[in-house]
């Protein structure tokens, strides 16, 4: 250390009277320590070059070399103050959020703001310090201050980022009647204004206030009918906050000549999630009638059918959406390499479904993106198991590269479905529990675990996995839904599993499988006619075999057996291999 420091003062003895850089003889010992500040040095006049200003430069950076970052900072902002040099201003700010200095940060931040109060980076770098500090409530000015300061063509996109920067305060409330402040010129302004209300409305929304967040995106429609911004914010409203009025603002969105055909493919999407099949399929339809050379149109419709097991019309709107991808691959930005793996991926689910495992191998080959080789080698390993291979399909799995954190994980629980699904509950239960062990809150392998219980016939552990779940997350919907079904479906404590699906109910209204459950367990209740009413509207909302199968037998002891078989056949169309579904016809010994 003391060296170090000899070596700076025989820096400074050596300029002593001189006033330029070039005139300050450098030794070689000193260059690494100069270098950090070599830009910001040649970067001044001459004539600013004292030696008093090269040797607050050099401590600055030495301190800084030593882990002092905060001691650096306070140098490295004298001398940015003396000089005015913004470079200066920049590596003082640096320095202070390096060493976590929050305070030191927020005072470079404000010096270099006040030197140069035009500085869109200074005005960044201050709002993100306040966000970080925790002063939400004051970074309403700077945020004015930046949007201000941003060139025309960059506002609107910086303003929908702002939920992101704020994501992580800690008085959401507060966070939202910051941002509202701050984009208070915006909100006056005619271009900026579908923007920055549904910023507003999302802050809202992060606050727990949805009713303020369907007001601010009914202000910022009012103020752009033809900005998609509004209408993505009452998507958001329709799915995660379950309010029924924002959908009239989407739909006015799509009424005007100008509305973008991504708002209704997320209006298709949003329905689908609320179990409105049909309304989804009209709004594909009318897309892809509208717009028949938009390639994303035809995907989402072929997932659509591929998820409905209509599979030779979902193969025609994939192989649609492949062609479209391919004849306008050579247009810049239209990279969609994301979307020709997923409709490869689902064609190759549908030759598998057909047992044309060779067909689905070479579907498989043609997805180069290395995001999918994990999906990919879980798919070949489906192949195998379902051509007897299971041990060879768990290596398979077992064998695919780790390319992110989260690889291994994802590994397992590909396994454990894989075992699952192929009839070994109790394999897929102990390898879910070793690694529960390790990790004992997580939710995904609870779930998983309790359900691969439940196949394995440990009714005790599925319980207390499924309840340990709920304590953990009291609106796991699917915990509640799968521990009131398995509990009806053996006819233990009906009256208690009928709580317990009801309060799935209670959280997810729209899931056509919670309500197949709370049909099923009204049935196990000897309530024939409501089970039917219950199970016929699902069934209607969403086609699946095995609520097909719940719907045939409530309607096979309602004596109304044509009506029961021909939902056996429809359901046994959708999937002949359902395990419920062949269950219950041998149960009930019935040829449909």
């Amino acid at each position: 250390m003391k060296s170090s420091h000899r070596v700076l003062l025989a820096l400074l003895l050596a300029s002593a009277g001189s006033t330029s850089l070039a005139q300050a003889p450098v030794t070689p010992a000193a260059r690494p320590a100069a270098s950090a500040t070599a830009m910001q040095a040649q970067s001044q006049p001459q004539s600013r070059m004292t030696a008093r200003l090269l040797y607050e430069l050099l401590l600055s950076e030495f301190a800084l070399q030593q882990g002092d970052a905060q001691t650096g900072a306070s140098h490295m902002l004298n001398a940015a103050r003396r000089t005015g040099d913004e470079s200066l201003f920049k590596r003082a700010t640096e320095m202070a959020i390096q060493s976590r200095a929050g305070p030191a940060a927020l005072e470079a931040t404000r010096a270099w703001s006040q030197a140069y109060p035009d500085s869109v980076e200074a005005s960044r770098y201050q709002l993100q310090v306040l966000i970080a500090l925790g002063r939400v409530a004051d970074t309403d000015a700077p945020l004015r201050k930046l949007l201000a300061a941003l060139p025309e063509a960059e506002k609107v996109s910086f303003i929908s980022a702002i939920p992101a920067l704020y994501q992580r305060a800690p008085d959401r409330t507060v966070a939202a009647q910051a941002v509202e402040l701050g984009l208070s010129d915006a909100i006056a302004h005619k271009e900026l204004a579908p923007a920055a209300w549904t910023t507003i409305g999302r802050m809202r929304l992060q606050a727990g206030d949805p009713a303020g967040a369907l007001s601010a995106a009914t202000l910022g429609q009012d103020d752009g009918a033809s900005s998609e911004w509004p209408a993505l914010l009452a998507l958001q409203l329709m799915t995660s906050a379950n309010e029924p009025l924002a959908e009239a603002l989407v739909l006015r969105h799509l009424n005007n000549p100008q509305a973008t055909p991504e708002v209704r493919i997320g209006y298709a999407r949003a329905l689908v999630e609320l179990g409105r099949f049909t309304d989804a399929h009209a709004q594909l339809d009318q897309l892809n009638q509208q717009l028949p050379d938009y390639p994303e149109g035809w995907l989402v419709k072929g997932a659509l059918l591929a998820d409905e097991r209509r599979e030779a019309e979902a193969e025609t709107a994939l192989q649609r959406y492949l062609e479209l991808v391919q004849a306008q691959a050579e247009q810049p930005g239209a990279s969609r390499e994301v979307g020709r793996s997923q409709a490869l991926m689902m064609l190759a689910r549908i030759a598998e479904r057909r047992r044309d495992y060779a067909g689905a191998e070479k579907l498989l080959a043609q997805v180069d993106s290395p995001d999918q080789i994990l999906a990919v080698q879980v798919r070949r390993a489906h192949l195998l198991a379902r051509q007897g291979q299971l041990e060879e399909a768990r290596q398979a799995i077992r064998a695919a590269p780790e390319r992110r954190a989260e690889d291994a994980r994802q590994k397992l629980l590909a396994e454990a479905q894989l075992l699952r699904e192929h009839g070994q509950a109790e394999a897929a239960y102990l390898l879910l529990s070793a690694e529960l062990e390790k990790s004992p809150d997580d939710e995904v392998l609870l779930y998983d675990a309790g359900m691969a219980a439940e196949g394995a016939e440990r009714l005790a552990e599925m319980e207390r996995l499924f309840r340990r779940l709920i304590e953990i997350n009291p609106e796991a919907h699917h915990a509640y839904n799968a521990l009131g079904y398995s509990l009806a479906d053996r006819g233990l404590r009906l009256d208690e599993a009928r709580a317990l699906v009801e309060k799935a109910v209670q959280l997810s209204p729209d899931d056509s499988y919670i309500q197949d459950s709370l049909g099923w367990v009204a049935y196990r209740q000897g309530r024939a006619s409501e089970a039917r009413s219950i199970l016929e509207a699902a069934y209607q909302k969403r086609p699946d075999p095995e609520i097909a199968a719940h719907l045939g037998e409530v309607l096979w002891v309602l004596g109304e057996h044509d009506h029961a078989r021909r939902i056996w056949r429809d359901g046994l169309r959708l999937d002949a291999e359902n395990d419920t579904l062949v269950k219950t016809l041998k149960r009930l010994q019935v040829t449909p």
